[in-house]
């Protein structure tokens, strides 16, 4: 899982079972096992030795230090839930790994080596009780400074919004159960279930720096220790808390930072933060003296607030909301799921997205272009990409492109000559990218590559490359393995092996000018074929709920050993998460050995489906594994409302109800009714649910369709903020009316009444259609605005205004259906033509109906295409106003006339919530 390089050549491996090897150079195929911390590490899911890092000066200072998941409860020893020596570790049922959870805790430990041996563990920092099976432990890496910094995972449940509202497990035999609120989060006391608005439990954690009463947490947090003690070092923002944990704090409001590194010359942490379903981030941190960086999770994800967690009404998340977005860091690069990362980079973006690694380099083997350069790799997509340094020195997202595809790797950094090595999980090895200039690529295969000897083995060496067009390679392999690549000159040979034994072929390619490119080692086995795994159940035809045992039974056959023992037999389970029903990337869940077992189907987001996975190894170290795919009984949950239309939550997404989601049989889901609310001009307030549970609560799902109601009550007076309204429902005319009923209504000029959205709307014809509507004090908005409209352009090119308050020559703030070549947000707080924007980032389609939403909180102008954020710029300050009319469809400024239709304006003098905007963009103006 990591990998540390030591001045003097030696390269230290972190094994994610607990066990770190040694090896005396890149080139040892022998490594000594320096430590073996199986009987600490939890090994389960995504937890395990995640950090490695050697002291700065190592050697002369012996000291090596180590990040895992510990497997003992708070206060408690181990191993709890695992065994003192098991490669892999589990967690029963119950408690369930994602039902209640094996709760357990994060370590940072300090080891002195001795040549290649470790001496005891000294333990420096204990803590980040967790008690869901991922968010873990994360990185840990000296900085610039000479101290250390670690990074963590809020604990958390990926399966629901968790803000600490799981209740007790039960008896769990020869166990303690798992309480409620099992980490004591917030002030409450451990056996309570914490309920919202006040919870302080689950993701919740990453944002308990900002509580007061309770003991600090450092999950979802990086810290920054003094390596000796693991004390918080000097200078960091709270090193005056009288809280242990507190002085540690660098940074908070991170789900899963999995992986961090630092840019050359600063001493900035570039942190990549696994997203939950809409957002990968890489956030950049300076740490200060001052304040400790709070980035948002789980009321932010990416740069907009997480609707999941923001539907609950948690006050947490509601107290910074109200501080504005200022509050926190935003991202400084987030790439969407599903989207593409880099063009033509050929990554999948059907696989689900996880980022896993970033680094910076600074050597000079590679070409100049790289120089400084960030990479970042996400292992779901299997690709490491590059971030070229832009002119400021900071990387540029806009020259992103792929640097590495097709691989798997869970961790980046660069070698002591300045390479980019990556840790692939998948395949456990340790990869390193090096730069070879012109010289060919050596690509070799071979079939088959076991069996009784005589063994004849065709090798193919034709799909070699050289980067000089037209120019032909030489080819000379190394077939019998002695080093020298002298057995054949053929692109494409076959060698025959008579001798029983292991062989590495290799290919060597040389171009006209004496470049090499030598390939991988081919593994040739003659003597000895594979063994031949069956699973004799269960079979394909099962299906489960969560929580059902599985039990499963099995055998292999070897040509050579005949029957393999249970000795040679590994069964490991794994849950395919897929964004669609076809395109999966799988958690690895656990491993038993043996010719028989059970497991317990564990919970997770529909759509996904369990492996069951066999390989069974020979006395020859050969392998063979077969796998039959078991998927899950699902079910139906329709979310209602009561009146129809208003926004409800299920997992982490809102959508206007009713609609319905598919699940698990027997999982949970976490359901909320976000309150209050706006639909068709009128207020309402969260009244009940129909199963009588809380607005915001959990629910396990049954063997067969169900429907939760949840109802509203209607709330008197008129839609806070809403200054102006415009349904466009009029079908012939001069007057444009204003739906709030306070007289702001405009004069049609030029515009043509047509079929709408809904309703009608107004046609304008690109150059000189407009609307008028005069000043008035309720249409001058200072200190926050939200603008809204549906709009179906006809043409796009140039500046095209939906509505725009004029000043003097100026703006006062304005929406545009498109700027230099985006959508855009306008406002002006200088009184002079300096105006600030927030940009869309692609033209809005033509004949097509888009909702665009322009908001300012006074802290941030943030644009919204269909509901989703796409453009935020921080800024401060009032708005100007200066008298001047409100113009729809173009300005008596600069021209700007919009070509197309505009239906249901909406102005605010208050910046709206996600949920607001979503509502009021499924809710038609009557």
């Amino acid at each position: 899982m990591d990998v540390a390089f030591a001045q003097d050549g030696r390269v230290f491996v972190a094994e994610k079972s607990g066990v770190v090897k040694v090896f005396d150079s890149l080139t040892d195929t022998t490594p000594t096992v320096f430590t073996d911390l199986r009987a600490q590490v939890h090994n389960f899911w995504d937890r395990g030795l995640l950090g490695l890092a050697l002291a700065p000066n190592f050697p002369t200072d012996p000291s090596v230090y180590v990040m895992y998941a510990h497997d003992a409860r708070p206060g408690g020893t181990a191993p709890y839930w695992g065994t003192a020596t098991g490669a892999d570790d589990g967690c029963p049922d119950p408690p369930g790994a994602q039902a209640k959870g094996c709760l357990i805790t994060g370590r940072i430990s300090k080891l002195t080596a001795t040549g290649n041996t470790a001496g005891p563990e000294r333990v420096l920092v204990e803590g980040w009780c967790q008690q869901f099976p991922s968010h873990s432990v994360g990185s840990l890496a000296f900085g610039p400074d000479g101290y250390l910094y670690a990074s963590a995972g809020d604990g958390a449940s990926f399966d629901w919004a968790d803000y600490g509202q799981t209740p007790a497990s039960g008896a769990i035999p020869g166990r303690e159960p798992i309480p409620a609120n099992p980490c004591a989060d917030g002030t409450a006391a451990v056996g309570t279930v914490l309920t919202a608005p006040t919870a302080e439990g689950g993701a919740l954690r990453a944002q308990d720096f900002r509580t007061a009463g309770d003991p600090f947490a450092l999950n979802g947090s990086i810290i920054r220790i003094d390596p000796a003690t693991g004390a918080g070092a000097p200078g960091n923002p709270l090193a005056g808390s009288a809280d242990a944990n507190a002085r540690r704090l660098v940074a908070a409001g991170l789900r899963n930072p999995f992986r961090f590194g630092f840019r050359p010359g600063t001493n900035e942490v570039w942190v990549g933060d696994v997203g939950w379903s809409t957002w990968e981030e890489i956030d950049r941190l300076t740490p200060s003296s001052t304040a400790v960086a709070n980035f948002g999770w789980p009321c932010y994800e990416g740069s907009a607030r997480q609707g999941g967690y923001e539907s609950i009404g948690l006050n947490l998340c509601a107290d910074l909301y109200a501080e504005g977005a200022g509050a926190v860091k935003a991202p400084y690069y987030a790439y969407r799921h599903g989207a593409v990362v880099a063009p033509g980079d050929g990554c999948s973006t059907g696989n689900g997205s996880a980022i896993s690694g970033v680094t910076f380099y600074s050597g000079q083997r590679y070409p100049a272009a790289y120089r400084d350069a960030m990479f970042f790799a996400d292992h779901s997509r299997r690709c490491i990409w590059s971030m070229r340094a832009g002119a400021d020195g900071l990387p540029d997202p806009a020259t992103r492109q792929a640097f590495v595809t097709n691989t798997n790797p869970v961790q980046l950094t660069t070698g002591p000559e300045g390479d980019v090595y990556y840790v692939g999980f998948e395949d456990g090895a340790i990869h390193r990218v090096r730069y070879t200039g012109g010289a060919p690529t050596a690509v070799a295969s071979a079939t088959p590559t076991t069996g009784s000897t005589p063994l004849t083995v065709a090798f193919t060496g034709s799909a070699s490359t050289d980067p000089d067009p037209g120019e032909t390679l030489t080819y000379a392999w190394d077939l019998d393995g002695d080093g020298a690549f002298d057995d054949s000159t053929a692109a494409n040979p076959s060698y025959t092996y008579t001798v029983p034994g292991t062989y590495r072929a290799r290919l060597r390619v040389t171009d006209p000018v004496g470049l090499t490119g030598d390939s991988a080692p081919i593994t040739v086995t003659a003597g000895n074929s594979p063994p031949v795994p069956v699973i004799d159940s269960p079979t394909s035809t099962l299906t489960w709920k969560v929580g059902d045992p599985i039990a499963f039974t099995g055998h292999a056959t070897d040509p050579q050993d005949g029957a393999i023992p249970g000795s040679g037999l590994n069964w490991r389970i794994v849950m395919h998460h897929c964004t669609t029903p076809t395109s999966c990337h799988e958690h690895q869940i656990t491993a038993q050995g043996g010719a028989s077992g059970t497991f317990t189907a564990v919970d997770h987001e529909y759509p996904s489906w369990l492996e069951l996975r066999l390989t069974a190894t020979d006395s020859g170290g050969l392998t063979g594994t077969t796998s039959v795919r078991l998927d899950p009984r699902t079910v139906d949950i329709t979310l209602a409302s009561n009146p129809p239309g208003l926004t409800l939550g299920l997992f982490s997404s809102q959508r206007p109800a009713p609609f319905t989601g598919t699940v698990i049989v027997g999982g949970t889901s976490s359901i909320a009714a976000p309150s209050p609310q706006t639909l068709n001009g009128k207020r309402y307030e969260f009244a009940s649910w129909s199963d009588g549970g809380a607005a915001a609560h959990n629910i396990t799902a049954p063997a067969t369709p169900l429907t939760l109601t949840a109802t509203f009550r209607e709330v008197d007076g008129p839609v806070p903020g809403l200054m102006a309204q415009y349904g466009f429902n009029a079908s012939s005319g001069t007057v444009l009316v204003d739906g709030t009923g306070q007289g702001n209504n405009g004069t049609v000029a030029g515009a043509a009444w047509v079929p709408g959205r809904t309703g009608n709307a107004l046609s304008f014809n690109g150059t000189s259609s407009i609307v008028t509507v005069p000043h008035s004090a309720r249409l001058t908005l200072t200190t926050g605005m939200t603008l809204e409209a549906w709009v179906k352009p006809t043409a796009i090119t140039g500046w095209r205004s939906i509505l725009l308050k004029e000043r003097g020559g100026g703006l006062s703030y304005a929406l545009y259906a498109n700027g230099t070549s985006a959508p855009n947000a306008s406002i002006n707080t200088t009184g002079t033509n300096n105006d600030t924007y927030a940009d869309g980032t692609a033209p809005l389609p033509t004949n097509t109906w888009t909702h665009l939403t322009a908001t300012y909180d006074g802290n941030t102008l943030r644009l919204y295409v269909n509901g989703v954020q796409v453009g935020a710029t921080p800024h401060t300050g009032p708005i100007i106003d200066a008298g001047g009319a409100l113009r729809i469809g173009g300005n008596t400024i600069w021209g700007e006339h919009f070509a197309g239709l505009i239906d249901d304006i909406r102005i605010y003098n208050r910046a709206l919530t996600p949920t607001e905007i979503t509502t009021d963009m499924t809710t038609p103006i009557p």
